[in-house]
């Protein structure tokens, strides 16, 4: 599994909300439905994409954002433009004041906005929850990602946009993986540039690279620093040292991490007990593997999987 891959591993959309906007100017949605991760495609015309913690950014034809919640962020025709529009949680649409707009808008399968024929189209994929292993693709992701049409394959686009208006047999689950194909797709650019994140490039280090996968392939191992770096043939200090400046962390810290968040993935993707779970994950016990998890997410495994059921 590399790098990428392995980042990838929890967001795969089900049953994940996608919809057509059509819109003439002047328009403004602001979005707070504090989904985790959100891509939105622009089909036809322009749009301004802006978050509180940043200036806005263009998209034209073909440009695609990806956005890391839960914070707010707004798209609309110019700037200025003043909010018309509120996407709140559950993707109830709102005036500001709060008057519920979604039959109002509705333009028919998947399809919403003020025109049929609008100046604007664009087509927006919502991951409504997102499994747990993705903390730490959102934490690697910038507020908002703006991949420009040349960075990515635009057919997806196309081929997104017609199925999105279908109502046919096993519909949302084709959705889903198109969804799926389109995030990776824009991710896959994005970590390709410069400015991804550092940890990201350690994994074409030879020796870090290595350990890595090590750790990420073989969970249940008893692993230590001293067994981790005799297995990439470096020193103790050197593989501490140098696995902390280029991941971010010390090796134990990231397999714990990932050690939780895959036991996070099984307990909402499995009927496995706590206890097989944990000896997956290279725990030695469901009690040794409930009291780091709840020191780490706050609640325990039973928990978190009932709210995942829910």
């Amino acid at each position: 599994m590399d790098a990428l891959a392995a980042l990838l591993e929890g967001p795969r959309a089900r049953g994940a909300f996608l919809m057509c906007s059509l819109l003439d100017p002047p328009w403004s949605l602001r979005v707070q439905d504090e989904a985790p991760l959100t891509v939105l495609a622009m089909i036809r015309g322009n749009a301004w994409v802006s978050t509180d913690s940043g200036p806005p950014r263009q998209l034209r034809a073909g440009d695609v954002a990806v956005f890391r919640g839960p914070a707010p962020y707004t798209v609309a025709d110019d700037p200025a433009t003043e909010p018309q529009i509120v996407i709140r949680p559950g993707q109830v649409t709102t005036t500001p004041d709060g008057e519920i707009l979604c039959e109002t808008l509705s333009l028919g399968v998947r399809q919403w906005g003020t025109d049929p024929d609008g100046e604007t189209l664009m087509v927006t994929g919502t991951y409504e929850s997102a499994g747990a292993v993705s903390r730490r693709l959102l934490r690697a992701l910038p507020p908002v990602a703006v991949l420009a049409r040349g960075e990515l394959d635009t057919r997806l686009l196309d081929l997104l946009v017609d199925e999105a208006t279908k109502d046919l047999p096993a519909q949302t689950a084709v959705l889903d993986r198109l969804l799926d194909l389109l995030l990776i797709a824009a991710l896959r650019a994005w970590f390709a540039r410069d400015d991804a994140p550092a940890w990201y490039h350690a994994y074409s280090d030879p020796l870090i690279g290595k350990a890595l996968r090590l750790l990420q392939h073989n969970p249940a191992h008893p692993w230590t620093v001293v067994a981790l770096a005799e297995a990439v043939g470096m020193s103790r200090a050197a593989l501490a040292r140098r696995f902390a400046e280029l991941v971010g962390e010390p090796p134990m810290t990231f397999l714990t991490e990932w050690r939780l968040s895959l036991a996070a993935d099984l307990l909402a993707e499995s009927d496995a007990t706590v206890e097989a779970i944990a000896h997956q994950v290279g725990y030695g016990s469901a009690f040794a593997l409930s009291t780091a998890f709840k020191r780490h997410f706050g609640v325990s495994p039973r928990d978190h999987r009932q709210r995942g059921a829910a």
